[in-house]
């Protein structure tokens, strides 16, 4: 038989005997009449499609197959998904994002690109850790283990990565030169230490990120109360690049290069400001005290509005007035386990102002302290009418002249706008220019200042933690920081199975004795290592760069080959990556090709050119709704899929789709999905549920409308090549031979003609709306629906279609396919072109992507279209007529059409008892394509 379509419901059809098994189970429901269909047809031939099968065996050729060489002049593309982290299992997250790529780089392989995508891993990391310490083993043996594992589950995605190319940021050979990185900098002054305010877990003695420290202040590891240290870290001065950081944005957002919303996000991470520092003298007892406390703010205009000082905890005032009230001292010791919400600031003195220390302003923002204006800022407006709703907002600010259209008391105004009376001699003028004033007339008194800001802090790199790049630099009371000769790198994370095996916490590095003592590469007297290891941040922040050159053992990668392959064309990665990720990578991108490596370079320098951000990918949860608590699958009874039902109750279950986990009992290993249908059917399933920026609501059983189609072309294929093809004429030479005779075909070639024409221009138009859905990569999805369009076509019109036609039509649709479902299009590409067996559709130049020949403009204008026709605006029947020569008057247009549409039999047969000829106006519209008789 030609095709067994069982394969799409489950690989336990291997022959055609086991059809009536699942004819007689229920839950096909209307497939069977399908299956049954299918069998009778088929049941003559002997070629069975098996998806799974044929992704072995191509898997095997693609990797006999040798890379060849690129041709001459070949046009590069680098294309790359965003590494995994070695977890030990791939998700439907990451399949999504991953088919995207290889399909995107088989595209641009087929348009006879060179293509670079390579595979890595980022392999370092806290999680690493924690595992190491649960199981009592070496987090370098958890995590290769892990990395075998998951190139295993890549390999049977059909993926086209180049493992030639394979690093793991753990392995040596790489974190030596991100250490080499890190001394670049530390050299040009952008790598330097000072003390900072930490989170720091007591239990694992660890500093924490922000987001490790849960909304109660505990560590999100041990669960302890998380302490605020001071201590001196690694930090790298990033600062130093946010102009560029900034302005580059405009260039990233030209023709949608990256998304919106992942420019806003990076915009506002960045955070610049213009504004001035505002003076607010202290007083006591009614005399000035020589000092100040200086607010940064950004609307002058507003200063008449300031009810209120909001002061960090690390403010020096702070202190001062701590050091003399036990009780704001008591409320200073409470701030680490609150959640930083303006609801916690329950302190206020009275100077001049209302002064208050709160959690929610930053220390090492502007000048830790806030103007707070409960009339006009959101928050200071929340936090007022928690503490203070018994007083007055004071609005200085009003949307006209009148205050008519001023916001009501109870919510704030927060744009510009006309000064109010609260504002002194400067009521009824613009906000705008009060504001500039007010800061001319301070700035004259030495109270004010015009500054700019930035939100953005440099970057802190050091972690008291093992698993990471050890930071190269060796301390000497002596000569200070020393950095390691290179020669001496890498600097090796040493074994420690003792402390693992030990299940013990903490940093291994600081206890190593023998390890930490060293002579200093200076002055060769006694020093120490520094036992801080890099953020995990540090390392994918270049990982993009050394790909291209991932074997060099001198530098990270050389200036010939960055200069020819970077930056990366298409890089694509999930939205949660939008801030840190990409913004320390434009950083170091940004430092490593002006730094020595590279040399003079011209034009902006950004490491990505073009940003894909992939949505999440959701699995099918049921609930009981009596309880609301999540359904394992055998608390499902869903032997009716239309109705799944909670099995102890028989209740109908809730369904919904949410992010998949172990606690909803939603997740889908990609692994048995592919061991079930194949990587190609579900790849195309993949790309076909949703558009790509979009989540996907994973739903497995409709996989078998993707099979069904690859079974429909699977047929076609073998149709076509079971027929001798007379000539190789292309499409366009016998469309050109065939029209120089139209005036003298008879009717049966004109339907011919017709026929061929419809096939063709539908090719056309297939070939032209693919390659921009390919290009765009947003629009994948429509790319599976535009070639099962193509397929029904040719299927519908392929009795009595001219071979040349056919043959070619099927070839396109099979080239178009490739990116898709690559293992499927080689068997395809296989028995239309035997003589090509041992080579690949993806190395062959007869299998280059199709491009649009031209012929629909200038040779395949319909001869006939479909003409509506109505009575008094009713439509009354549709019929086919000719296409409506050019040239013609609208009267003469007019006739034309009417004798068109009384020739047909249609029109003979539904217009009778209407005198056409009697009708008070015809109306024609749309070239001919309707017609209104008004009578």
């Amino acid at each position: 038989m030609t095709m067994i379509y069982g394969r799409s419901i489950g690989r336990a059809l291997p022959r055609l005997g086991a059809l009536r098994a699942v004819l007689s189970c229920s839950r096909f429901g209307n497939d069977i009449r399908y299956f049954s269909i299918t069998a009778q047809r088929h049941a003559s031939s002997d070629v069975k499609l098996d998806l799974p099968a044929l992704d072995q065996k191509w898997r095997q050729k693609w990797t006999a197959l040798q890379k060849t060489k690129s041709a001459d002049g070949a046009q590069k593309k680098y294309v790359l998904p965003m590494f995994p982290y070695p977890s030990g299992y791939l998700h439907l997250g990451h399949l999504r994002v991953y088919t995207i790529a290889d399909v995107v780089a088989r595209f641009h392989s087929l348009q006879g690109h060179d293509v670079l995508m390579p595979m890595g891993w980022d392999a370092f990391g806290l999680p690493a850790e924690n595992a190491a310490i649960e199981r009592g083993i070496n987090p370098a043996t958890w995590t290769k283990s892990n990395i075998a594992k998951m190139k295993e589950q890549l390999d049977i995605m059909n993926g086209s990565w180049d493992w030639s190319r394979e690093l793991a940021t753990c392995d040596p050979s790489f974190y030596k030169h991100t250490q080499k990185i890190f001394l670049l900098l530390h050299e040009q002054g952008l790598a330097y230490q000072d003390e900072a305010e930490v989170n720091y877990d007591p239990v694992d003695k660890t500093v924490l990120a922000n987001e490790q420290v849960d909304a109660n202040g505990c560590s999100w590891r041990s669960g302890a109360k998380v302490e605020k240290r001071k201590l001196k870290q690694w930090f790298l001065r990033i600062s130093e690049f946010r102009d560029s950081l900034l302005e580059d944005l405009e260039v990233l957002g030209k023709d949608g290069a990256w998304p919106e919303r992942v420019l806003a996000m990076q915009r506002n991470w960045l955070g610049k400001s213009t504004g001035a520092t505002i003076k607010f003298p202290l007083m006591a007892f009614e005399h000035v005290t020589h000092s100040a406390i200086e607010v940064f703010t950004s609307r002058p205009d507003t200063l008449f509005g300031v009810q209120y000082l909001a002061l960090a905890s690390t403010h020096p005032v702070v202190a001062q007035l701590a050091a003399k009230d036990p009780e704001l001292q008591a409320f200073l010791d409470t701030l680490p386990g609150l959640p930083p919400t303006p609801k916690s600031d329950t302190r206020s003195h009275q100077e001049v102002h209302p002064y208050l220390c709160s959690p929610y302003v930053l220390g090492d923002y502007g000048e830790g302290a806030v103007m707070g204006v409960p009339a006009h800022d959101v928050r200071d407006h929340s936090f007022w009418k928690t503490h203070h709703k018994d007083e007055p907002v004071r609005f200085v600010l009003a949307a006209s002249e009148d205050e008519s259209t001023t916001a009501l008391a109870n919510e704030p105004f927060i744009d510009y706008g006309v000064m109010t009376a609260h504002s002194g001699l400067f009521k009824g003028r613009s906000s705008k220019e009060a504001g500039e004033m007010l800061v001319k007339i301070l700035e004259e008194a030495d109270l004010a200042k015009p500054v700019e800001k930035w939100r953005l802090r440099d970057w802190l790199v050091s972690r008291q933690r093992y698993w990471g790049t050890p930071i190269p630099i060796i301390h000497c009371d002596s000569c200070g920081a020393v950095p390691v000769p290179d020669d001496q790198l890498p600097v090796e994370l040493p074994k420690v199975d003792e402390h693992w095996a030990g299940k013990k916490t903490g940093n291994p590095l600081e206890t190593l004795d023998d390890w930490v003592n060293t002579p200093c590469p200076t002055c060769h007297g006694p020093a120490k290592r520094d036992t801080d290891t890099m953020d995990t941040f540090v390392d994918s922040s270049w990982y993009f760069a050394r790909f291209i050159d991932p074997h060099n053992t001198e530098v990270p990668f050389s200036a010939e080959k960055a200069k020819n392959m970077l930056p990366v064309d298409l890089y694509i990665g999930g939205i949660e990556h939008a801030i840190l990720h990409l913004l320390y990578s434009r950083f170091i991108y940004k430092f490593l090709v002006s730094s020595s490596l590279v040399g003079e370079t011209e034009g902006v320098q950004e490491p990505f050119k073009r940003l894909i951000t992939q949505g999440m990918v959701h699995g099918k949860t049921y609930t009981d709704p009596a309880t609301g608590k999540f359904l394992k699958p055998d608390e499902v009874d869903l032997s009716d899929p239309t109705k799944p039902k909670v099995v102890r109750t028989g209740e109908v279950a809730i369904v919904s789709y949410e992010k998949m986990s172990k606690s909803k009992y939603n997740g889908v290993d990609p692994t048995d999905v592919i061991n079930l249908h194949g990587a190609d059917a579900t790849r195309a399933h993949m790309l076909f549920q949703a558009p790509v920026s979009e989540v996907l609501d994973w739903d497995g059983e409709k996989i078998v409308g993707v099979t069904r189609w690859l079974g429909r072309v699977w047929d076609l294929v073998q149709r076509v090549s079971s027929t001798p093809l007379a000539s190789q004429t292309a499409p366009r030479k016998y469309f050109e031979k065939e029209a120089e005779r139209l005036g003298e075909m008879t009717e049966d070639e004109l339907g011919q003609w017709d026929k061929a024409a419809r096939v063709w221009r539908e090719v056309q138009r297939t070939v032209g709306s693919v390659t921009g859905s390919y290009e765009k990569v947003y629009a994948l999805n429509t790319v599976v629906s535009d070639l099962m369009i193509l397929t029904n076509a040719i299927v519908e019109e392929e009795k009595g279609l001219p071979e040349e036609v056919r043959r070619e039509a099927v070839e396109a649709l099979v080239k178009m396919m490739a990116p898709i479902t690559p293992a499927f299009a080689e068997e395809c590409w296989a028995v239309l072109h035997p003589d090509e067996k041992e080579t690949s559709i993806f190395k062959s130049e007869k299998g280059r992507f199709p491009v649009v020949d031209g012929t629909v403009e200038s040779l395949l204008q319909p001869r006939k279209q479909t003409c509506a026709v109505q009575v008094n605006g009713r439509l009354k029947f549709a019929t086919e007529i000719a296409v409506v020569p050019e040239g013609l008057g609208e009267d003469e247009k007019r006739e034309w059409v009417v004798g068109q549409v009384m020739k047909t039999e249609e029109g003979r047969n539904k217009l009778k008892g209407v005198d056409v000829g009697k009708a008070k106006k015809v109306v024609v519209v749309k070239g001919g394509k309707l017609v209104n008789f008004v009578m």
